[in-house]
């Protein structure tokens, strides 16, 4: 296939795109620099400048196309207050690729989130499916993309087959910079390596490799309107990651009250605070998906989040 990837240098789509050359298809990817256009091009892919906000673009790239990964969202301004624009910049980029494919069956596949989910409950790809407004635990930017995804799998109506891949608030690897790597610099920062409470509230995780091979195989065939879950470990106990940290940076390992908790971890408290489990038991019986990377605490150990941080 054809197959226009947003987000196609990014942390997920850098992995997403040679999965996707390896298995031969023929891969275009969105860029917005020139530094995205040099990796993209490098890796194989075809080139097309743009943003997300150039809907044109997408929808011109969309047509053009056998099917279509969309894994750009506006991190940037999502964590620093601007969540709701985000969302609503994503859905617009959703829209207009629920246009073009409309009536087509093409593939076309989005990245969503699995936090929040089901909290203190393991999460299955049957939770957070409920139609009609979202409201209760849920944050005004966080619900809107939740609304995203309900979107996408309406489309499987509009003769399109979408599917949503939901993904655990820790994709890990070699050269990850999210909130794992977060939590590795505040444990520098503090001289501790720190958990909330008990720590025993648990964090689900994938290999980034695990993650793009998953990406392909609903491109390729998954079920129209269906949502899978890219999820290795289905939860790590937040204390045991602390301990991990604590043995590679040599410092010790600490509870944080729950009130102390903003202090320490700043906007990742209200994250790391939370008991958010999920399986993927569906998604492995429905694709035959098997991950077969390393686990979020082995990945830890080989000791790349540990480098030290640049001068």
């Amino acid at each position: 296939m054809r197959v226009f990837v947003t987000g196609a240098s990014g942390w997920i789509g850098s992995a997403v795109v040679p999965e996707l050359i390896g298995a031969g298809h023929q891969v275009v990817g969105l860029a917005r620099s020139d530094a995205s256009a040099a990796a993209l091009a490098e890796a194989g892919a075809e080139v097309r400048r743009g943003t997300l906000d150039d809907l044109d673009t997408l929808r011109d790239a969309a047509a053009e196309s056998d099917g279509v990964i969309h894994l750009a969202f506006k991190h940037d301004i999502a964590f620093s207050g601007g969540f709701e624009d985000a969302a609503d910049a994503d859905r617009r980029a959703i829209d207009t690729f629920g246009e073009v494919l409309s009536g087509s069956d093409r593939p076309f596949v989005i990245a969503s989130g699995t936090l929040g989910l089901a909290p203190g409950q393991v999460a299955t790809e049957q939770d957070g499916q409920a139609s009609g407004p979202i409201g209760g635990h849920w944050a005004a930017g966080p619900a809107k993309r939740l609304a995203n995804a309900h979107a996408t799998a309406a489309l499987a109506d509009r003769g399109i087959r979408s599917s949503v891949v939901r993904l655990p608030p820790t994709v890990h690897g070699d050269g990850d910079h999210g909130f794992m790597a977060t939590v590795v610099s505040i444990a520098r920062e503090k001289g501790v390596s720190g958990y909330i409470g008990d720590g025993a509230n648990r964090w689900p995780a994938v290999h980034r490799s695990d993650a793009a091979h998953l990406f392909r195989l609903a491109l390729e065939s998954a079920p129209a309107g269906s949502t899978l879950h890219a999820i290795a470990d289905q939860g790590v106990p937040i204390r045991a990651v602390a301990e991990v940290i604590g043995r590679h940076l040599g410092l010790p390992v600490a509870s944080v009250s729950p009130d102390d908790a903003a202090g320490h971890f700043t906007w990742l408290a209200a994250f790391l605070a939370m008991d958010s489990p999920v399986s993927s038991a569906y998604t492995r019986e429905l694709l035959g998906w098997q991950p077969t990377g390393p686990g979020l605490l082995d990945d830890l150990d080989k000791g790349h989040y540990f480098a030290a941080p640049p001068v």
